[in-house]
């Protein structure tokens, strides 16, 4: 039995991820460690792993974290001046054979390089590619990102790592990327250290269960989890498929917006402040989504066209990438009218070509191998002795 330790950050769209591969491998017989906040310990013991808890300094809702790129540097640096000796304490008497990293979990390779064992990064995102750091240029000039990575060099050399900043926190030495090659920008340039494993996805039955009407098109609309004080936008959805019998639509509205501030909710309609999204997918023929990358994964998996509606920057290159390949459209948030929506629904599940495009996609997801291929690449780098 090998000892596997997982550190990550308090976001779903990080921890989620890499749960089905947490249960993958303790299924295998490895003892799986996770360290995370104490809100995430219920999903990593349901997966397997026994919790590490450490105090988090990073924030707890969408609104409070920064929109400048160096201001969100200087976050993960204080998280990661902070959690490092929690983690030290903890693991002291106990040691991992190989620690798997998030993206932003910058504790994790100053730990490794301690303790003399490798590190596996995992990023729910896209990656590095060749030619990368040079359209980057501008985002480098930036003073307050200079400034973010000289404190980044500052803090390792007193940690004793010689790691060039640059490269410890976009650079690793082995990674598995949960998406598809395809769905990465320039993907062909993308270095072999990295394995696309695609969309790792495992049982949710605990999350509940949910029946399609029959002789209905399913349609699913949700922003995700934390943006989701929108009004308006739930207001222009039940406006754009109120009169479409042929649609059966779920939304999902979150906590900030209450059912009555929608006006009269549609007999086709049902809305929920949370539904179980992965199983509702499975049975879906289009996707409303504000194209978080977990969301996005989801759909491409199933096979569902999306049409994106993103809030951050991050989710309109996914957004993006979902037009450019041909399996969605993009429209940007002020643009998202009721006759946009529906014309974008239509357009999407009316397509021979976005369904030989999404075809094309789930089957590269198949073989990409997900969850056990994840599992796979992980395992092979724990040093046998």
């Amino acid at each position: 039995m090998s000892h596997i330790a997982f550190l990550n950050i308090p976001g779903h769209g990080h921890v989620n991820p890499t749960l089905p591969v947490v249960a993958e491998l303790a299924a295998r017989g490895h003892q799986v460690t996770y360290a995370v906040p104490a809100a995430f310990t219920a999903q990593v013991e349901h997966a397997g792993a026994v919790p590490v808890v450490y105090p988090t300094t990073l924030p707890t809702s969408d609104d409070k974290w920064p929109t400048g790129m160096g201001a969100a540097l200087q976050l993960f640096l204080r998280e990661a001046k902070e959690v490092l000796p929690h983690l030290e304490r903890a693991y002291a008497d106990h040691r991992p054979d190989l620690v798997v990293y998030d993206i932003a979990a910058w504790t994790a390779r100053v730990l490794a390089e301690r303790w003399g064992v490798p590190a596996v990064q995992f990023s729910p995102t896209f990656v590095a590619y060749e030619g990368w750091e040079e359209e980057m240029g501008d985002f480098y000039d930036n003073p307050e990102v200079r400034q973010a990575f000289q404190d980044i060099e500052t803090w390792l050399r007193a940690e004793g790592s010689t790691t060039d900043p640059r490269t410890y926190v976009g650079h690793p030495d082995r990674a598995v990327v949960s998406i598809p090659r395809s769905f990465q920008p320039n993907g062909d340039s993308v270095p072999a250290k990295y394995t696309f494993v695609g969309p790792c996805l495992g049982n949710r039955a605990y999350q509940g269960d949910w029946t399609k009407p029959a002789d209905k098109d399913v349609l699913l609309i949700s922003l995700g989890s934390a943006d989701t004080d929108r009004p308006d936008f739930y207001r222009a959805c039940v406006a754009a498929f109120a009169d479409a019998p042929n649609w059966h639509v779920v939304m999902s509205i979150g906590k900030h917006v209450s059912p009555d501030d929608l006006g009269a909710i549609p007999d086709n309609f049902e809305v929920h402040r949370w539904v179980p999204q992965l199983h509702i997918l499975g049975q879906a023929t289009a996707f409303i989504t504000h194209c978080g990358m977990g969301g996005t994964m989801e759909g491409l998996h199933h096979g569902v066209p999306m049409v994106g509606v993103p809030g951050m920057a991050e989710q309109t290159i996914n957004a993006e990438r979902l037009e450019a390949l041909g399996v969605g459209k993009h429209i940007p948030r002020d643009q998202a009218t009721p006759e946009a929506l529906r014309q974008a629904v239509t357009d999407l599940t009316t397509s021979t070509e976005v369904a030989t495009s999404l075809a094309k996609l789930k089957q590269e997801i198949k073989e990409a191998g997900g969850t056990t291929a994840a599992a796979n690449t992980i395992e092979a780098e724990i040093p046998r002795t």
